[in-house]
């Protein structure tokens, strides 16, 4: 397991600092087992795709957006592939008009800019600019989209082994009777237990996981022919199709802020 982002006594602390921001970049994968801590959590990444885990089930959280985490409430952080991620814990005295339940959002360049801003203060003590800051991010917090664009993942172990090999590299194209004899599992059961438990067909499961991964590579600079044939598309015009179906724009049109750096 990974060491914590930040020190536990911190995390569990209250009343002390309303807001303590850190940034992390590691070489090495990122998993955390269940836990909590008494303070909020506003977690993000600055490139690739982190899998939160909570009593609600699974979120898959692209650079483009972040995870708030009330306080107390357990959950798990999986990267995938090196983590490079960013996070924020709130004092539970501040917490009161937050969402009371785990919510993904669509980060703002405002958000961006306060929580960059945030990173390395030290001290207990926030000065008036500071306190400033602070406001911003709960406003920003409160306000911004909460995003439905979620990747529910399965409960059965064999299917999560199949999706979690997905959304590892979205771009493997094995069909469906391929990735069934991979994980052991008959093909009629996979079908029809992907659904039960995620809501989503197998295809249309792993189209929201390419999906969420062309985010991450379209928010990275990438082109968006690049970007199509990264995730096993051969025909570039379906890519744009699926896109435009989702967001309600071309891929080329799609806004996205700047991750922290």
């Amino acid at each position: 397991m990974s060491k914590p982002l930040l020190d536990p006594q911190l995390a569990q602390s209250t009343g002390l600092v309303t807001l303590i921001a850190v940034k992390q970049v590691d070489p090495l994968r990122r998993e955390t087992s269940p836990h909590s801590h008494a303070r909020g959590q506003l977690l993000g990444a600055i490139r690739g795709l982190l899998t939160v885990g909570t009593d609600r089930g699974q979120h898959v959280v692209a650079a483009t957006q972040a995870i708030w985490i009330p306080p107390h409430q357990t959950h798990s952080v999986r990267s995938h592939g090196p983590f490079a991620g960013w996070s924020v814990y709130v004092d539970k005295s501040a917490c009161a008009t937050l969402p009371a339940q785990p919510c993904t959002i669509r980060m703002s360049a405002l958000l961006h800019a306060a929580v960059d801003r945030a990173v390395g203060w030290s001290g207990a003590l926030l000065d008036d600019a500071q306190a400033r800051v602070v406001g911003v991010v709960l406003d920003e917090i409160r306000s911004l989209p909460r995003e439905s664009f979620e990747l529910p993942m399965p409960r059965d172990a064999r299917l999560l082994r199949i999706a979690q090999a997905i959304a590892d590299d979205p771009s493997d194209n094995r069909s469906l009777p391929e990735w069934a004899d991979w994980a052991h599992v008959p093909s009629r059961t996979l079908t029809r237990r992907f659904s039960a438990e995620t809501g989503f067909s197998f295809t249309q499961w792993r189209q929201r996981a390419r999906l969420l991964r062309a985010l991450e590579l379209l928010t990275r600079g990438n082109a968006v022919t690049t970007t199509a044939l990264d995730l096993g598309y051969e025909n570039i015009s379906a890519f744009i199709a699926m896109f435009r179906r989702h967001f309600g724009v071309t891929p080329g049109r799609y806004m996205l802020p700047a991750a922290p750096g």
